[in-house]
């Protein structure tokens, strides 16, 4: 699979993140490294010690990837590439997590995480908040927490590991969608939870960019959601078009929920009437986009996304960095990443993928 050189990723990373907004919706100010290293860490925590970026990696480390749900596809292929990432460094990683992807049912997995002394927590929120007071109690203890793809609160963690922008990810899709239907027309959104901290981030930024006068033809009429569940995605979209039998189109922000409608709309009177776009795996929208359902869709790479994880967590438990703004580390054959403002570290931008190109990818 392809990797972008580091130079590319350092223009990204260090572009995107000057005034990308985190998932957490704060805006761009002005900081300085001490304000970050403050209040990113909890009250709770101990002192921050001083970065050593000439320190060497920890050999032994042991890292711990908790997803929102254990058998959601997409989070598998990022635990796996972290997990073999901390191979490389001479780390074992493990993923453990629940079957559901309710607001607290990650709560007693960190507890158990903290009692197996792990050196690092890598975790995937299913709400912002709920996981706050164990996580907290594992910075208290020395272990770092580095959340991914979806934020805890920023006080919850030390690193939020972004796959990038999400301004960038929220309006794109809606610029996309734009383009498909001439800007005209009834659309809808299938999210996963109510509480994902990136779905709701990525939804107001859609919101917002629905404002500007290009979109001013185009109708929000619902936000569905599937919880990230394959059955109930696809009875959402069914609903969906019960319910706006005039629909135009259709954003889905999350792997599950996408291939979900994919697979609704492939074998109804809609196939080719509505649009559907959002944010997909290759391996699982290869054969919607040959048969003609869905005509794009975009992601970042999960593999990265993971691997990423996994050397920032390494240079967090040896020293490295501490999560304020300014600190750089060397992130494997990806190349050097700088920590943007609150611990957040932008992987890049995301690929649209058509029928020209998906076969160039797998996974």
């Amino acid at each position: 699979m392809p990797i972008r050189t580091a130079a590319r990723r350092r223009a990204a990373a260090t572009a995107t993140t000057a005034c990308a907004l985190a998932v957490v919706l704060t805006a761009c100010s002005g900081t300085t490294k001490d304000s970050v290293a403050k209040d990113t860490t909890s009250a709770d925590a101990p002192a921050v010690a001083a970065a050593n970026p000439d320190a060497p990696l920890k050999k032994g480390l042991k890292l711990a990837f908790l997803p929102k749900q254990i058998n959601n596809p997409y989070e598998k292929i990022v635990d796996e590439a972290g997990i073999t990432a901390a191979e490389e460094y001479g780390a074992t990683g493990k993923e453990v997590g629940p079957s559901d992807a309710n607001a607290s049912s990650q709560v007693s997995y960190i507890n158990t995480l903290i009692q197996q002394r792990q050196d690092a927590i890598l975790i995937a929120a299913n709400d912002p908040n709920a996981v706050c007071g164990p996580l907290k109690q594992a910075m208290k203890k020395g272990i770092k927490v580095v959340a991914y793809d979806s934020d805890t609160a920023k006080d919850c963690r030390q690193l939020f590991i972004n796959q990038a922008g999400s301004e960038q990810i929220g309006r794109s899709l809606v610029q996309h969608l734009g383009e498909q239907i001439g800007y005209r027309g009834r659309i809808a959104i299938l999210s996963a939870t109510q509480n994902a901290t990136n779905q709701n981030t990525w939804i107001e930024f859609m919101k917002d960019e629905l404002k500007l006068p290009p979109y001013k033809n185009m109708r929000l009429v619902k936000v569905a959601y599937g919880d990230d569940a394959d059955q109930k995605s696809f009875q959402q979209t069914q609903g969906l078009l019960a319910a706006y039998p005039d629909l135009k189109g259709i954003i889905s922000p999350t792997t599950v929920g996408i291939a979900a409608a994919a697979r609704y709309l492939s074998d109804s009177s809609y196939k080719g009437k509505v649009v559907l776009n959002g944010l997909g795996t290759p391996n699982q929208m290869r054969k919607y986009v040959k048969d003609g359902t869905v005509a794009q869709f975009s992601l970042w790479n999960p593999e990265e996304l993971g691997y990423l994880g996994s050397y920032a967590a390494a240079a967090l438990a040896s020293g490295q960095i501490t999560g304020a703004e300014g600190e750089k580390f060397k992130a494997g054959k990806l190349g050097e990443y700088t920590v943007g403002k609150d611990g957040e570290i932008i992987l890049g931008e995301p690929t649209v993928f058509d029928r020209k190109n998906i076969d160039n990818f797998d996974f």
